[in-house]
């Protein structure tokens, strides 16, 4: 069987709990690895460097993109954010799991280069919910929190694009779904098939050995 990880991608309106779903998931799971992506925002209270983001300088960033150092980047909310390149591959060939958490522009640009990558969307149970959880929050002013909802309106548009939608109502119902619809693509016929060739020039020269 194929022993390179499966590249996924987590996005979601912003307040529907990706961050606290994924780091579920790495805790309950131990295949998993969380990739790091880069930003130019500024770090919340209790964020760590490398930890949650690698924060940088508009400057900086702009670095990272000229040198093709990100796997995709995109200014969202009057900040920048992208995918380091090295650390997914390394992960990826190690046979982790890799999971990016990026709004849906960057997911396709991700699809795009990476074919079989799994694009996974999740949704609160309703609209009155996400923007109560935004609201608990406590992070956000009147005039960002009023832009992400506008921005989450121009999200709904892309769900289509996604291979899986997931409702996060139940925390630990939604971590097990995520976990059982990640790991049945390691079994996908696309994602195996020189595994598929060898079993069939085995049973050939098994018959011929007969």
């Amino acid at each position: 069987m194929n022993k390179r990880g499966t590249l996924v991608v987590v996005s979601g309106f912003s307040g529907v709990g990706k961050g606290t779903l994924m780091k579920r998931l790495v805790e309950k799971y131990s295949q998993y690895a969380l990739s790091v992506s880069a930003t130019t925002r500024p770090p919340r209270q209790d964020e760590v460097q490398g930890r949650e983001y690698f924060f940088h300088t508009v400057e900086e960033f702009e670095r990272l993109i000229a040198e093709e150092k990100l796997f995709e980047f995109a200014r969202y909310v009057n900040n920048y954010y992208g995918t380091p390149k090295q650390y997914v591959e390394e992960q990826l060939e190690a046979g982790k799991d890799v999971i990016l958490e990026i709004e849906i522009q960057g997911a396709l640009e991700v699809k795009e280069q990476i074919p079989d990558t799994l694009l996974i969307f999740v949704t609160p149970p309703n609209i009155e919910e996400l923007k109560c959880r935004l609201t608990r929050r406590g992070t956000e002013e009147d005039e960002v929190l009023e832009s992400r909802l506008n921005r989450a309106v121009q999200e709904a548009e892309g769900m289509h694009l996604y291979d899986y939608l997931l409702v996060n109502d139940e925390l630990e119902e939604c971590v097990d779904q995520m976990h059982m619809i990640i790991q049945s693509t390691h079994n996908e016929i696309r994602r195996n098939k020189e595994y598929i060739k060898m079993l069939k020039n085995d049973l050939e020269v098994y018959r011929k050995g007969e």
